[in-house]
Protein backbone atom coordinates (compact mmCIF):
# COMPACT_ATOMS: atom_id res chain seq x y z
CA UNK A 1 0.00 0.00 0.00
CA UNK A 2 1.24 3.48 -0.83
CA UNK A 3 0.94 5.41 2.41
CA UNK A 4 -0.42 8.93 2.74
CA UNK A 5 3.10 10.00 3.66
CA UNK A 6 4.33 8.86 0.25
CA UNK A 7 1.24 10.16 -1.57
CA UNK A 8 1.80 13.60 -0.10
CA UNK A 9 5.22 13.83 -1.66
CA UNK A 10 3.87 13.00 -5.11
CA UNK A 11 2.63 16.42 -6.09
CA UNK A 12 1.63 17.79 -9.45
CA UNK A 13 5.13 19.28 -9.80
CA UNK A 14 6.65 15.81 -9.41
CA UNK A 15 4.22 14.49 -12.00
CA UNK A 16 5.15 17.15 -14.57
CA UNK A 17 8.85 16.76 -13.81
CA UNK A 18 8.62 13.03 -14.50
CA UNK A 19 7.08 13.77 -17.87
CA UNK A 20 9.80 16.23 -18.72
CA UNK A 21 12.58 13.82 -17.78
CA UNK A 22 11.19 11.17 -20.07
CA UNK A 23 9.92 13.12 -23.00
CA UNK A 24 11.45 16.52 -23.70
CA UNK A 25 12.92 16.17 -27.17
CA UNK A 26 16.14 17.89 -28.18
CA UNK A 27 15.03 18.29 -31.77
CA UNK A 28 11.55 17.95 -33.28
CA UNK A 29 11.42 17.93 -37.07
CA UNK A 30 8.56 19.73 -38.78
CA UNK A 31 6.46 17.24 -40.70
CA UNK A 32 3.22 17.96 -42.52
CA UNK A 33 0.42 15.75 -43.78
CA UNK A 34 1.53 16.15 -47.40
CA UNK A 35 4.78 14.34 -46.58
CA UNK A 36 3.07 11.14 -45.42
CA UNK A 37 3.74 8.17 -47.64
CA UNK A 38 0.90 6.99 -49.86
CA UNK A 39 1.46 3.50 -48.53
CA UNK A 40 -1.33 2.55 -46.14
CA UNK A 41 0.10 2.18 -42.65
CA UNK A 42 -0.56 -0.74 -40.36
CA UNK A 43 -2.48 0.08 -37.19
CA UNK A 44 -1.87 -1.44 -33.76
CA UNK A 45 -4.36 -0.19 -31.17
CA UNK A 46 -3.55 -1.41 -27.66
CA UNK A 47 -6.03 -0.97 -24.82
CA UNK A 48 -5.44 -2.01 -21.22
CA UNK A 49 -8.21 -2.79 -18.73
CA UNK A 50 -8.69 -0.66 -15.58
CA UNK A 51 -5.24 0.90 -16.05
CA UNK A 52 -5.22 4.33 -14.44
CA UNK A 53 -3.29 7.44 -15.39
CA UNK A 54 -0.91 6.80 -12.49
CA UNK A 55 -0.17 3.18 -13.38
CA UNK A 56 2.70 3.80 -15.81
CA UNK A 57 6.27 4.91 -15.19
CA UNK A 58 6.06 7.50 -17.96
CA UNK A 59 3.08 9.09 -16.18
CA UNK A 60 5.02 9.54 -12.97
CA UNK A 61 4.58 6.23 -11.15
CA UNK A 62 7.74 5.79 -9.02
CA UNK A 63 7.29 2.07 -8.40
CA UNK A 64 6.33 0.20 -11.58
CA UNK A 65 8.70 -0.60 -14.46
CA UNK A 66 7.23 -0.09 -17.95
CA UNK A 67 10.26 0.40 -20.25
CA UNK A 68 8.51 -0.66 -23.48
CA UNK A 69 5.65 1.79 -23.00
CA UNK A 70 8.15 4.48 -21.91
CA UNK A 71 10.05 3.92 -25.15
CA UNK A 72 6.85 4.14 -27.18
CA UNK A 73 6.11 7.53 -25.62
CA UNK A 74 9.67 8.67 -26.31
CA UNK A 75 9.14 7.71 -29.97
CA UNK A 76 5.83 9.55 -30.21
CA UNK A 77 3.33 11.70 -28.34
CA UNK A 78 2.10 11.43 -24.76
CA UNK A 79 -1.27 13.02 -23.90
CA UNK A 80 -1.89 14.40 -20.42
CA UNK A 81 -5.61 15.19 -20.96
CA UNK A 82 -6.94 12.15 -22.78
CA UNK A 83 -10.41 10.96 -21.81
CA UNK A 84 -11.92 7.51 -22.11
CA UNK A 85 -15.45 7.54 -23.56
CA UNK A 86 -16.85 6.25 -20.25
CA UNK A 87 -15.56 5.36 -16.77
CA UNK A 88 -16.76 1.76 -17.23
CA UNK A 89 -15.49 -1.03 -19.46
CA UNK A 90 -18.14 -2.00 -22.03
CA UNK A 91 -19.48 1.49 -22.79
CA UNK A 92 -15.96 2.86 -23.01
CA UNK A 93 -14.88 0.15 -25.45
CA UNK A 94 -17.96 0.86 -27.57
CA UNK A 95 -16.75 4.45 -27.97
CA UNK A 96 -13.23 3.37 -28.87
CA UNK A 97 -14.51 0.79 -31.36
CA UNK A 98 -16.97 3.03 -33.19
CA UNK A 99 -15.78 6.62 -32.80
CA UNK A 100 -19.25 7.44 -31.48
CA UNK A 101 -20.59 8.27 -28.03
CA UNK A 102 -21.31 4.97 -26.35
CA UNK A 103 -24.99 5.77 -25.70
CA UNK A 104 -25.64 5.86 -29.43
CA UNK A 105 -24.32 2.32 -29.84
CA UNK A 106 -26.50 0.69 -27.17
CA UNK A 107 -23.67 -0.01 -24.71
CA UNK A 108 -24.34 1.85 -21.46
CA UNK A 109 -23.46 -0.67 -18.74
CA UNK A 110 -21.74 -4.03 -18.20
CA UNK A 111 -24.49 -6.65 -17.52
CA UNK A 112 -24.04 -8.84 -20.58
CA UNK A 113 -26.95 -11.05 -19.53
CA UNK A 114 -29.21 -8.02 -20.21
CA UNK A 115 -27.39 -7.00 -23.40
CA UNK A 116 -26.41 -3.66 -21.94
CA UNK A 117 -22.85 -4.13 -23.19
CA UNK A 118 -23.88 -4.78 -26.79
CA UNK A 119 -23.02 -2.59 -29.75
CA UNK A 120 -26.12 -2.59 -31.96
CA UNK A 121 -25.63 -4.50 -35.21
CA UNK A 122 -26.37 -1.33 -37.18
CA UNK A 123 -23.15 0.23 -35.87
CA UNK A 124 -19.84 -0.07 -37.76
CA UNK A 125 -16.75 -1.03 -35.78
CA UNK A 126 -13.00 -0.51 -36.01
CA UNK A 127 -12.91 -3.86 -37.83
CA UNK A 128 -15.58 -2.85 -40.35
CA UNK A 129 -13.82 0.40 -41.23
CA UNK A 130 -10.39 -1.08 -41.77
CA UNK A 131 -11.67 -4.16 -43.57
CA UNK A 132 -13.46 -1.84 -46.01
CA UNK A 133 -10.08 -0.19 -46.65
CA UNK A 134 -8.50 -3.54 -47.60
CA UNK A 135 -6.88 -4.35 -44.27
CA UNK A 136 -6.46 -7.71 -42.55
CA UNK A 137 -8.19 -7.17 -39.22
CA UNK A 138 -8.00 -8.81 -35.81
CA UNK A 139 -9.29 -8.34 -32.30
CA UNK A 140 -7.08 -10.09 -29.77
CA UNK A 141 -8.06 -10.15 -26.11
CA UNK A 142 -11.14 -8.85 -24.32
CA UNK A 143 -14.31 -7.99 -26.24
CA UNK A 144 -17.18 -7.37 -23.76
CA UNK A 145 -19.38 -5.69 -26.35
CA UNK A 146 -21.87 -8.47 -26.96
CA UNK A 147 -21.81 -12.12 -25.97
CA UNK A 148 -24.24 -15.01 -25.55
CA UNK A 149 -25.02 -14.55 -29.26
CA UNK A 150 -22.59 -15.41 -32.05
CA UNK A 151 -23.74 -12.54 -34.27
CA UNK A 152 -22.36 -10.01 -31.78
CA UNK A 153 -18.89 -11.55 -31.58
CA UNK A 154 -15.91 -9.74 -33.17
CA UNK A 155 -15.47 -12.10 -36.12
CA UNK A 156 -19.03 -11.16 -37.13
CA UNK A 157 -18.31 -7.44 -36.60
CA UNK A 158 -15.56 -6.73 -39.11
CA UNK A 159 -12.62 -8.66 -37.63
CA UNK A 160 -11.10 -11.47 -39.69
CA UNK A 161 -9.64 -12.97 -36.54
CA UNK A 162 -10.98 -13.01 -33.01
CA UNK A 163 -8.66 -14.59 -30.47
CA UNK A 164 -9.84 -13.78 -27.00
CA UNK A 165 -12.80 -13.82 -24.64
CA UNK A 166 -16.20 -12.16 -25.03
CA UNK A 167 -16.88 -11.99 -21.28
CA UNK A 168 -16.06 -9.03 -19.05
CA UNK A 169 -13.41 -10.99 -17.15
CA UNK A 170 -11.16 -14.04 -17.43
CA UNK A 171 -8.86 -16.08 -15.25
CA UNK A 172 -5.20 -15.39 -16.08
CA UNK A 173 -4.10 -19.01 -15.74
CA UNK A 174 -7.22 -21.15 -16.31
CA UNK A 175 -8.45 -19.10 -19.23
CA UNK A 176 -10.87 -20.23 -21.94
CA UNK A 177 -10.58 -18.32 -25.20
CA UNK A 178 -12.12 -18.44 -28.65
CA UNK A 179 -10.37 -18.44 -32.00
CA UNK A 180 -13.39 -17.26 -33.95
CA UNK A 181 -15.83 -20.13 -33.27
CA UNK A 182 -13.32 -22.65 -31.93
CA UNK A 183 -12.77 -22.94 -28.18
CA UNK A 184 -9.14 -22.72 -27.05
CA UNK A 185 -8.52 -24.09 -23.54
CA UNK A 186 -5.72 -22.86 -21.30
CA UNK A 187 -2.30 -24.40 -21.92
CA UNK A 188 -0.16 -23.22 -18.99
CA UNK A 189 0.71 -19.80 -20.37
CA UNK A 190 -0.15 -16.61 -18.51
CA UNK A 191 -3.11 -14.99 -20.30
CA UNK A 192 -1.14 -11.84 -21.11
CA UNK A 193 1.58 -13.92 -22.78
CA UNK A 194 -0.99 -15.89 -24.78
CA UNK A 195 -2.47 -12.66 -26.15
CA UNK A 196 0.91 -11.15 -27.01
CA UNK A 197 1.97 -14.42 -28.65
CA UNK A 198 -1.11 -14.28 -30.86
CA UNK A 199 -0.43 -10.65 -31.72
CA UNK A 200 3.10 -11.62 -32.80
CA UNK A 201 1.75 -14.50 -34.89
CA UNK A 202 -0.71 -12.16 -36.62
CA UNK A 203 2.02 -9.62 -37.43
CA UNK A 204 4.30 -12.32 -38.80
CA UNK A 205 1.55 -13.92 -40.89
CA UNK A 206 0.79 -10.57 -42.54
CA UNK A 207 4.37 -9.33 -42.93
CA UNK A 208 4.93 -10.86 -46.35
CA UNK A 209 1.57 -9.68 -47.64
CA UNK A 210 0.91 -6.51 -49.56
CA UNK A 211 -2.16 -6.17 -47.37
CA UNK A 212 -1.81 -3.86 -44.35
CA UNK A 213 -3.16 -4.99 -41.00
CA UNK A 214 -5.23 -3.35 -38.27
CA UNK A 215 -5.12 -4.98 -34.85
CA UNK A 216 -7.17 -4.13 -31.76
CA UNK A 217 -5.08 -5.68 -28.96
CA UNK A 218 -7.24 -5.61 -25.83
CA UNK A 219 -5.25 -6.69 -22.80
CA UNK A 220 -7.01 -7.70 -19.57
CA UNK A 221 -4.35 -6.20 -17.29
CA UNK A 222 -4.79 -5.13 -14.48
CA UNK A 223 -8.48 -6.08 -14.18
CA UNK A 224 -9.56 -8.58 -11.52
CA UNK A 225 -8.80 -11.37 -10.73
CA UNK A 226 -5.41 -10.21 -9.47
CA UNK A 227 -2.95 -12.84 -10.71
CA UNK A 228 0.63 -12.54 -11.96
CA UNK A 229 3.84 -14.57 -12.40
CA UNK A 230 5.41 -15.34 -9.02
CA UNK A 231 8.83 -13.87 -9.86
CA UNK A 232 7.34 -10.47 -10.68
CA UNK A 233 5.20 -10.48 -7.55
CA UNK A 234 8.33 -11.17 -5.49
CA UNK A 235 10.10 -8.28 -7.21
CA UNK A 236 7.43 -5.78 -6.18
CA UNK A 237 7.10 -7.22 -2.70
CA UNK A 238 10.77 -6.42 -2.23
CA UNK A 239 10.50 -3.02 -3.91
CA UNK A 240 7.47 -1.79 -1.93
CA UNK A 241 8.56 -3.41 1.33
CA UNK A 242 6.34 -2.93 4.34
CA UNK A 243 4.32 -0.24 2.52
CA UNK A 244 3.32 -2.66 -0.21
CA UNK A 245 -0.14 -4.16 0.04
CA UNK A 246 -0.21 -7.63 -1.53
CA UNK A 247 -2.84 -6.51 -4.05
CA UNK A 248 -0.71 -3.59 -5.22
CA UNK A 249 2.37 -5.78 -5.66
CA UNK A 250 0.32 -8.11 -7.87
CA UNK A 251 -1.12 -5.21 -9.89
CA UNK A 252 2.35 -3.82 -10.60
CA UNK A 253 3.53 -7.32 -11.52
CA UNK A 254 0.62 -7.64 -13.96
CA UNK A 255 1.45 -4.30 -15.57
CA UNK A 256 5.13 -5.18 -16.00
CA UNK A 257 4.20 -8.57 -17.48
CA UNK A 258 2.08 -6.78 -20.10
CA UNK A 259 4.89 -4.31 -20.81
CA UNK A 260 7.43 -7.12 -21.25
CA UNK A 261 5.14 -8.82 -23.74
CA UNK A 262 4.57 -5.58 -25.63
CA UNK A 263 8.33 -5.23 -25.97
CA UNK A 264 8.26 -8.55 -27.86
CA UNK A 265 5.40 -7.30 -30.05
CA UNK A 266 7.30 -4.09 -30.86
CA UNK A 267 10.47 -6.04 -31.62
CA UNK A 268 8.52 -8.27 -34.00
CA UNK A 269 7.37 -5.21 -35.92
CA UNK A 270 11.01 -4.15 -36.23
CA UNK A 271 12.20 -7.63 -37.21
CA UNK A 272 9.54 -7.85 -39.92
CA UNK A 273 10.37 -4.41 -41.30
CA UNK A 274 6.99 -2.97 -40.24
CA UNK A 275 7.98 -0.62 -37.41
CA UNK A 276 8.21 2.55 -39.50
CA UNK A 277 4.95 1.73 -41.26
CA UNK A 278 2.84 1.05 -38.17
CA UNK A 279 0.80 3.55 -36.17
CA UNK A 280 0.71 2.40 -32.54
CA UNK A 281 -1.73 3.69 -29.95
CA UNK A 282 -1.66 2.69 -26.29
CA UNK A 283 -4.49 3.62 -23.92
CA UNK A 284 -6.92 2.26 -21.30
CA UNK A 285 -10.68 1.76 -21.09
CA UNK A 286 -11.12 3.61 -17.78
CA UNK A 287 -9.32 4.57 -14.60
CA UNK A 288 -8.05 2.36 -11.82
CA UNK A 289 -10.46 0.46 -9.60
CA UNK A 290 -9.43 1.68 -6.16
CA UNK A 291 -10.83 0.12 -3.00
CA UNK A 292 -10.92 -2.92 -0.77
CA UNK A 293 -10.22 -6.29 -2.32
CA UNK A 294 -9.90 -9.69 -0.61
CA UNK A 295 -8.80 -8.30 2.72
CA UNK A 296 -6.44 -5.72 1.25
CA UNK A 297 -6.58 -2.61 -0.88
CA UNK A 298 -5.92 -1.63 -4.47
CA UNK A 299 -5.23 2.03 -3.55
CA UNK A 300 -2.01 3.12 -5.19
CA UNK A 301 -0.31 6.05 -6.89
CA UNK A 302 -2.68 8.01 -9.13
CA UNK A 303 -1.03 11.40 -9.51
CA UNK A 304 -3.06 14.32 -8.22
CA UNK A 305 -6.42 13.06 -9.43
CA UNK A 306 -9.57 12.09 -7.55
CA UNK A 307 -12.22 9.65 -8.70
CA UNK A 308 -12.48 5.95 -9.39
CA UNK A 309 -13.45 3.46 -12.03
CA UNK A 310 -17.17 3.90 -12.57
CA UNK A 311 -17.39 7.62 -11.80
CA UNK A 312 -16.69 10.75 -13.80
CA UNK A 313 -13.98 12.10 -11.51
CA UNK A 314 -10.75 12.72 -13.38
CA UNK A 315 -9.14 9.47 -12.22
CA UNK A 316 -12.17 7.59 -13.56
CA UNK A 317 -12.06 9.01 -17.09
CA UNK A 318 -8.65 10.66 -17.67
CA UNK A 319 -6.47 7.78 -18.84
CA UNK A 320 -3.06 7.27 -20.44
CA UNK A 321 -2.78 7.74 -24.20
CA UNK A 322 0.34 7.45 -26.31
CA UNK A 323 0.65 7.40 -30.10
CA UNK A 324 3.76 6.74 -32.18
CA UNK A 325 4.35 6.56 -35.92
CA UNK A 326 8.11 6.59 -36.50
CA UNK A 327 9.21 8.92 -39.26
CA UNK A 328 5.83 10.62 -39.46
CA UNK A 329 4.63 11.89 -36.07
CA UNK A 330 7.35 14.05 -34.47
CA UNK A 331 8.66 12.21 -31.39
CA UNK A 332 9.19 13.11 -27.77
CA UNK A 333 6.28 15.49 -27.27
CA UNK A 334 3.78 15.97 -24.46
CA UNK A 335 0.41 17.38 -25.59
CA UNK A 336 -1.98 18.88 -23.05
CA UNK A 337 -4.89 19.50 -25.43
CA UNK A 338 -8.01 17.65 -24.20
CA UNK A 339 -8.85 14.74 -26.51
CA UNK A 340 -11.48 11.99 -26.41
CA UNK A 341 -11.43 8.23 -26.99
CA UNK A 342 -13.91 8.65 -29.84
CA UNK A 343 -11.19 10.54 -31.74
CA UNK A 344 -9.12 7.44 -32.47
CA UNK A 345 -11.24 5.73 -35.15
CA UNK A 346 -11.55 8.85 -37.37
CA UNK A 347 -7.87 9.67 -36.78
CA UNK A 348 -6.57 6.21 -37.68
CA UNK A 349 -9.03 5.43 -40.45
CA UNK A 350 -8.23 8.83 -41.96
CA UNK A 351 -4.74 7.57 -42.82
CA UNK A 352 -6.09 4.83 -45.10
CA UNK A 353 -7.23 5.00 -48.68
CA UNK A 354 -10.56 3.49 -47.69
CA UNK A 355 -14.04 4.61 -48.72
CA UNK A 356 -14.86 8.16 -47.66
CA UNK A 357 -16.85 8.32 -44.42
CA UNK A 358 -18.85 11.41 -43.55
CA UNK A 359 -17.37 13.32 -40.62
CA UNK A 360 -20.88 13.63 -39.21
CA UNK A 361 -20.97 9.88 -38.57
CA UNK A 362 -18.29 10.23 -35.89
CA UNK A 363 -18.49 12.04 -32.58
CA UNK A 364 -14.69 12.12 -32.52
CA UNK A 365 -12.43 14.15 -34.81
CA UNK A 366 -9.29 13.48 -36.83
CA UNK A 367 -6.34 14.46 -34.62
CA UNK A 368 -3.65 14.05 -37.26
CA UNK A 369 -3.01 17.80 -37.76
CA UNK A 370 -2.36 18.14 -34.02
CA UNK A 371 -0.16 15.05 -34.04
CA UNK A 372 1.89 16.39 -36.95
CA UNK A 373 2.57 19.65 -35.14
CA UNK A 374 -0.13 21.87 -36.64
CA UNK A 375 -2.75 23.82 -34.73
CA UNK A 376 -6.27 22.58 -34.03
CA UNK A 377 -7.56 25.42 -31.85
CA UNK A 378 -11.12 24.11 -32.00
CA UNK A 379 -10.03 21.22 -29.75
CA UNK A 380 -9.25 23.54 -26.86
CA UNK A 381 -12.85 24.64 -26.42
CA UNK A 382 -14.95 21.74 -27.67
CA UNK A 383 -17.39 20.03 -25.31
CA UNK A 384 -16.51 16.59 -23.92
CA UNK A 385 -19.58 15.03 -22.22
CA UNK A 386 -19.71 11.90 -20.02
CA UNK A 387 -22.50 9.97 -18.31
CA UNK A 388 -22.70 6.57 -16.67
CA UNK A 389 -24.98 4.92 -14.18
CA UNK A 390 -26.56 1.49 -13.90
CA UNK A 391 -29.10 0.21 -16.41
CA UNK A 392 -31.15 3.05 -17.97
CA UNK A 393 -29.12 6.29 -18.22
CA UNK A 394 -30.19 9.00 -15.76
CA UNK A 395 -29.42 12.47 -17.04
CA UNK A 396 -27.92 14.09 -13.96
CA UNK A 397 -26.32 11.15 -12.20
CA UNK A 398 -22.59 10.52 -12.55
CA UNK A 399 -22.41 12.98 -15.41
CA UNK A 400 -19.99 15.67 -16.53
CA UNK A 401 -19.07 18.01 -19.33
CA UNK A 402 -15.64 19.53 -19.91
CA UNK A 403 -15.16 22.66 -22.01
CA UNK A 404 -11.71 24.20 -22.04
CA UNK A 405 -10.47 24.50 -18.48
CA UNK A 406 -13.95 24.08 -16.95
CA UNK A 407 -15.67 20.88 -15.90
CA UNK A 408 -19.25 20.65 -14.61
CA UNK A 409 -20.02 17.50 -12.63
CA UNK A 410 -23.18 15.89 -11.28
CA UNK A 411 -22.16 13.21 -8.72
CA UNK A 412 -23.76 9.80 -8.93
CA UNK A 413 -27.14 9.59 -7.20
CA UNK A 414 -27.08 6.42 -5.05
CA UNK A 415 -30.49 5.20 -6.24
CA UNK A 416 -29.22 5.03 -9.84
CA UNK A 417 -25.79 3.58 -9.11
CA UNK A 418 -26.62 0.28 -7.41
CA UNK A 419 -26.36 -3.00 -9.28
CA UNK A 420 -28.60 -6.05 -8.90
CA UNK A 421 -25.58 -8.27 -8.40
CA UNK A 422 -27.56 -11.36 -7.46
CA UNK A 423 -29.24 -11.29 -10.86
CA UNK A 424 -26.42 -9.93 -13.00
CA UNK A 425 -23.15 -11.27 -11.61
CA UNK A 426 -23.57 -15.08 -11.75
CA UNK A 427 -23.36 -15.42 -15.53
CA UNK A 428 -20.34 -13.08 -15.58
CA UNK A 429 -18.57 -15.06 -12.84
CA UNK A 430 -19.29 -18.31 -14.61
CA UNK A 431 -17.75 -16.87 -17.79
CA UNK A 432 -14.47 -16.13 -16.00
CA UNK A 433 -13.62 -19.84 -15.96
CA UNK A 434 -16.16 -21.50 -18.27
CA UNK A 435 -16.06 -21.68 -22.09
CA UNK A 436 -18.32 -19.30 -23.96
CA UNK A 437 -21.98 -20.23 -24.39
CA UNK A 438 -25.12 -18.73 -25.92
CA UNK A 439 -28.37 -17.88 -24.15
CA UNK A 440 -31.25 -15.41 -24.52
CA UNK A 441 -31.08 -12.07 -22.78
CA UNK A 442 -32.72 -11.23 -19.52
CA UNK A 443 -34.61 -8.49 -21.34
CA UNK A 444 -36.30 -6.73 -18.45
CA UNK A 445 -35.24 -3.24 -17.43
CA UNK A 446 -37.10 -1.27 -14.82
CA UNK A 447 -37.67 2.49 -15.09
CA UNK A 448 -35.09 4.96 -13.87
CA UNK A 449 -35.62 5.05 -10.09
CA UNK A 450 -36.70 8.24 -8.43
CA UNK A 451 -33.61 10.06 -7.29
CA UNK A 452 -32.71 13.37 -5.78
CA UNK A 453 -30.79 15.24 -8.44
CA UNK A 454 -27.44 16.30 -6.99
CA UNK A 455 -26.36 19.90 -7.36
CA UNK A 456 -23.75 20.31 -10.10
CA UNK A 457 -20.20 21.15 -9.12
CA UNK A 458 -17.84 23.31 -11.17
CA UNK A 459 -14.09 22.83 -11.27
CA UNK A 460 -11.21 24.66 -12.94
CA UNK A 461 -9.04 21.77 -14.13
CA UNK A 462 -6.06 24.01 -14.84
CA UNK A 463 -5.70 25.25 -11.28
CA UNK A 464 -7.51 22.37 -9.57
CA UNK A 465 -7.02 19.04 -11.40
CA UNK A 466 -7.82 17.25 -8.13
CA UNK A 467 -11.40 18.66 -8.25
CA UNK A 468 -11.33 19.85 -4.65
CA UNK A 469 -12.70 23.39 -5.00
CA UNK A 470 -16.31 23.76 -6.14
CA UNK A 471 -16.69 27.10 -7.95
CA UNK A 472 -20.34 26.70 -8.95
CA UNK A 473 -21.79 29.33 -6.63
CA UNK A 474 -19.33 31.96 -7.88
CA UNK A 475 -20.07 31.25 -11.58
CA UNK A 476 -23.83 30.75 -12.01
CA UNK A 477 -23.91 31.84 -15.66
CA UNK A 478 -21.15 29.42 -16.60
CA UNK A 479 -22.91 26.60 -14.73
CA UNK A 480 -26.16 27.35 -16.57
CA UNK A 481 -24.41 27.45 -19.94
CA UNK A 482 -22.56 24.16 -19.44
CA UNK A 483 -25.69 22.48 -18.04
CA UNK A 484 -27.67 23.59 -21.10
CA UNK A 485 -25.01 22.19 -23.44
CA UNK A 486 -24.88 18.91 -21.53
CA UNK A 487 -28.69 18.54 -21.53
CA UNK A 488 -28.81 19.05 -25.30
CA UNK A 489 -26.17 16.35 -25.75
CA UNK A 490 -27.95 13.91 -23.44
CA UNK A 491 -31.29 14.34 -25.22
CA UNK A 492 -29.55 13.70 -28.56
CA UNK A 493 -27.70 10.52 -27.57
CA UNK A 494 -30.66 9.11 -25.64
CA UNK A 495 -32.77 9.18 -28.80
CA UNK A 496 -30.15 6.96 -30.43
CA UNK A 497 -29.82 4.75 -27.33
CA UNK A 498 -33.54 4.03 -27.28
CA UNK A 499 -33.42 3.04 -30.94
CA UNK A 500 -30.34 0.86 -30.45
CA UNK A 501 -31.88 -0.76 -27.37
CA UNK A 502 -35.04 -1.63 -29.30
CA UNK A 503 -33.01 -3.17 -32.11
CA UNK A 504 -30.94 -5.25 -29.68
CA UNK A 505 -34.05 -6.65 -27.99
CA UNK A 506 -35.86 -7.25 -31.28
CA UNK A 507 -32.84 -9.11 -32.62
CA UNK A 508 -32.65 -11.26 -29.50
CA UNK A 509 -36.34 -12.20 -29.77
CA UNK A 510 -35.89 -13.10 -33.44
CA UNK A 511 -32.63 -14.98 -32.84
CA UNK A 512 -34.20 -17.33 -30.30
CA UNK A 513 -37.61 -17.63 -31.93
CA UNK A 514 -36.96 -20.98 -33.61
CA UNK A 515 -33.93 -22.14 -31.66
CA UNK A 516 -33.97 -24.57 -28.77
CA UNK A 517 -33.34 -22.78 -25.51
CA UNK A 518 -30.34 -23.83 -23.45
CA UNK A 519 -31.35 -26.43 -20.91
CA UNK A 520 -31.06 -24.92 -17.45
CA UNK A 521 -29.94 -28.35 -16.23
CA UNK A 522 -26.67 -27.74 -18.05
CA UNK A 523 -26.08 -24.63 -15.97
CA UNK A 524 -25.95 -24.33 -12.21
CA UNK A 525 -29.41 -23.22 -11.19
CA UNK A 526 -28.16 -19.91 -9.76
CA UNK A 527 -27.07 -18.84 -13.24
CA UNK A 528 -30.57 -19.02 -14.69
CA UNK A 529 -32.47 -15.96 -13.49
CA UNK A 530 -35.24 -15.13 -15.95
CA UNK A 531 -37.92 -16.54 -13.68
CA UNK A 532 -36.81 -14.12 -10.92
CA UNK A 533 -37.94 -11.02 -12.78
CA UNK A 534 -41.36 -9.66 -13.77
CA UNK A 535 -43.25 -11.63 -16.38
CA UNK A 536 -43.16 -10.44 -19.96
CA UNK A 537 -44.39 -11.78 -23.29
CA UNK A 538 -40.87 -11.61 -24.71
CA UNK A 539 -39.30 -13.53 -21.80
CA UNK A 540 -37.82 -16.93 -22.64
CA UNK A 541 -39.29 -19.75 -20.59
CA UNK A 542 -36.72 -21.47 -18.39
CA UNK A 543 -36.77 -25.26 -18.19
Amino acid sequence: MVTRRHQGKMTANCFVLSLCVFFVAVFIPEIHAAEISERQPNVLFIIADDLGIGDLQCYGNPYVDTPAINSLANDGVLFTDHYAPSPLCAPSRAGYLTGRFNHRTGAVDVPSNRGLDRIALSEKTFGDYFRSAGYATSLIGKWHNGLYCREYLPHQRGFDLFFGFPNGGQDYWKWNLLRNDVAVPHDGRYLTDALNDEAIRFIQSNAASEKPFAMFLAHHVPHYPLQAPAALIAKYQQRLGSDGDENVTIIYAMIEAMDTGLARVFQTLKDEGQWDNTIIVFTSDNGSQLGRYEGGTTHRYHGTYSGNKGDVGEQGIRVPAIIAWPGHIPPGRVIRTPIHGCDWVPTLYGQTNGPVVSKELFDGVDLMPLLLGDKQPELDSRELPFQKNRYIPAAHSDAAIRRGRWKLVWPGAPATMSKDSARDNPSYLRGVVHPHWEMPLDRELGPVPDYKQPQPRLFDLITDPSERHNLASANPDLVADLAHRYDAWFADVMTDWQQSRRSIIEHDISYWLNRPLPDSATLPREFWHWDKGPAGTDRPASR
